[in-house]
């Protein structure tokens, strides 16, 4: 497929080549057995047309291609992942915007979607365990009783980058496009858990949602995943029920969710209904064995896992993405520049630079870097890059954190369901 052989198989050295393939997956598609070596591929499949012409006296035939998602309210340019859970991500040109629009916003579910009620003020949420005084509060109580804030903040799938590890890890074959920068509005997290009274033993959270089980078993959580106290308390972390300006949509949660900056996506429960906070780390689905964990020590690529050599995936890696041009881009002959614009961001730190490439990595040039709105905000960037001449081109983006760590050529630290992939992003243009 586009999406998985001409990506992963492709992708033997860990640059992106799009899923998508370039120019429709009917021209030129590029990837290399070392950097820099672009080849140009029969088809989809991954092929050196040379090679193509011998191995077969008739080509097979053509694999169905990703599917746009068909959703009341959303962008049909997103791509349909699954259907059971409903996942789908946005691609890389469709987040050129500052704040994400909500109908471009990429969709992950764990379980099966509820109804929207009918009455969001009425909804409870309730915070016990390890604190002094159990809470339980409707939603228009925590709307009248505390001064609501928005904040511009990223959100992230634990599993964005998925589909460049090789060879292939589990899930959802996530590109760039399991992200979203919204316009939060809500209260820090932290007031209500002050308000509790944390003991002295409260070390972790445990968040539960009103979304059914995939089996359909009543009071089995899809998914139950906490944080560290520590993160809990920073007041980026909210309790929202704003989204862009507008009451936070069901799909993404509403009325009411978490929304944990900077960590992986899956700590920012949906339809929360449920804080409980315990005493040590949270084993609830989604926090054991490899789930949204890493190894602590580098794994063979492929090989057994060992549970005790995990951790608890917490802040999310760097990232850049070019988000204009789009891959497949045509432009006319003479071309002599492109005006590119991006986007980056760095889990729980901030970007300290990104550069790109248009010679396979052989030089590179640094963007204009703009700082962001707030905290967790996404870093837009710009430049303008000199062509030698009409032909097939590359972009390459690459982003640097505030602690120096830099975007790999590939997605390393293999893990078997393929947490923390972040292989530099690449973009195919073809001039003339």
């Amino acid at each position: 497929m586009v999406r998985e052989t001409g990506r992963n198989a492709a992708n033997g050295n860990g640059l992106e080549a799009s899923r998508r393939g370039f120019l429709g997956g009917t021209g030129l598609v590029a990837m290399g057995a070392a950097i820099g070596g672009a080849l140009p591929l029969a088809g989809a499949g991954g092929v050196p047309s040379a090679h193509a012409q011998a191995a077969a006296p008739a080509p097979p035939a053509a694999p169905k291609g990703p599917q746009n998602l068909k959703f009341p309210g959303k962008s049909e340019g997103l791509v349909l992942l699954g259907d059971r859970p409903l996942v789908a991500e946005t691609p890389e040109n469709l987040l050129d915007d500052d704040t994400t629009p909500i109908e471009k916003f990429f969709i992950r579910n764990n379980g099966q979607l509820p109804e929207e009620t009918k009455n969001p003020d009425a909804w409870k949420i309730a915070i016990d365990g390890e604190v002094n005084n159990k809470i339980e509060i409707t939603l228009g109580e925590l709307k009248s009783k505390h001064k609501a804030v928005t904040r511009r903040m990223v959100l992230e799938c634990g599993g964005n980058g998925r589909s460049a590890f090789s060879p292939p890890a589990r899930g959802n074959q996530w590109t760039n496009g399991g992200a979203g920068c919204a316009e939060w509005t809500g209260m820090p997290l932290a007031d209500l858990l002050k308000a509790a009274g944390l003991k002295q033993t409260a070390k972790y959270t445990a968040h539960y949602s009103a979304d059914l089980h995939l089996s359909g078993e009543a009071g089995k959580p899809s998914i139950s995943r906490g944080v560290r106290l520590e993160k809990a308390l920073d007041p980026h972390t909210m309790i929202v029920w704003g989204m862009n300006g507008k009451p936070l949509p069901n799909i993404h949660g509403g009325p009411v969710r978490l929304i944990v900056p900077g960590w992986a996506g899956s700590a920012s429960q949906k339809w929360l209904t449920r804080i409980t906070i315990r005493d040590r780390e949270h084993d609830g689905p989604g926090m054991t064995e490899f789930s949204y964990r890493l190894p602590i020590k580098p794994m063979v690529p492929g090989g057994k896992a060992d549970p005790a050599n995990f951790r608890v995936m917490e802040s999310m890696p760097v990232r850049s993405i070019v988000t204009s041009p789009a891959n497949g881009a045509k432009f006319a002959a003479g071309t002599k520049e492109l005006k590119l614009r991006g986007a980056s961001w760095a889990g729980d730190l901030t970007v300290r630079q990104v550069d790109v490439s248009t010679d396979f990595g052989a030089t590179w040039q640094r963007v204009k870097l703009d700082k962001p709105k707030n905290k967790y905000d996404l870093q837009r960037w710009t430049a303008t890059v000199k062509l030698p001449s009409d032909g097939y081109f590359e972009i390459w983006s690459r982003a640097t954190d505030s602690k120096g760590a830099m975007q790999p050529h590939q997605a390393g630290l293999w893990n078997p369901q393929g947490y923390g992939g972040n292989a530099m992003h690449r973009v195919a243009v073809l001039v003339g």
